[in-house]
């Protein structure tokens, strides 16, 4: 077997090299770690303490991640629900929310809906059977609400009378 020649094997590697180096700068690169050295640290959440249907032993962490399905759940922000503070300014020069206080009807309204949910679950969903391995059926906020703030009236798709009551029943007051 012959070797290939000085110049042709220089050719091959500089070649390689080259692509190596263009195929690197083309790859997506991570973001350089802060000054500091230490990775970002997520957000520190207090720990709860006006818990009244949540389980007192959640974490501050915990309640946090619960109240972001909810706002999911019902296309609301934090302020939906909880009031907003106006002696404690936030570094935009806005009020923080007050997430203790219990001034604003919504958070008891919340409170009503998680405990009615919790109730459906545990006492009427867990005796819906199902399949062997089928994970369980659950009810949450998002069931009704499906990203709003009020559920939108659930409508059959061969309903044609969408408004009228059904037949055979009592036609409405007069107003």
């Amino acid at each position: 077997m012959k070797l290939p020649s000085l110049p042709t094997a220089a050719v091959a590697l500089l070649t390689t090299a080259i692509f190596v180096v263009a195929a690197i700068a083309q790859s997506p690169q991570a973001a350089p770690a802060p000054a500091t050295g230490n990775p970002p640290s997520r957000p520190i959440f207090p720990a709860p303490t006006n818990l009244k249907v949540l389980p007192k032993t959640l974490t501050g962490e915990q309640v946090n991640d619960i109240m972001e399905q909810w706002e999911d759940y019902l296309g609301v922000r934090c302020n939906a629900c909880h009031a907003k503070d106006p002696n404690n300014l936030g570094p935009n020069g806005k009020p923080r929310v007050n997430y203790v206080d219990d001034s604003m009807p919504e958070k008891s309204t919340a409170r009503l809906m998680y405990t009615m949910t919790r109730d459906i679950n545990e006492n009427y969903v867990s005796m819906v059977p199902t399949k062997a391995g089928a994970p369980a059926p659950v009810v949450t906020c998002g069931t009704c609400h499906r990203g709003h703030k009020d559920p939108e009236p659930f409508v059959s798709p061969g309903d044609n009378s969408a408004g009228q009551p059904p037949a055979g029943s009592a036609p409405p007051e007069p107003k």
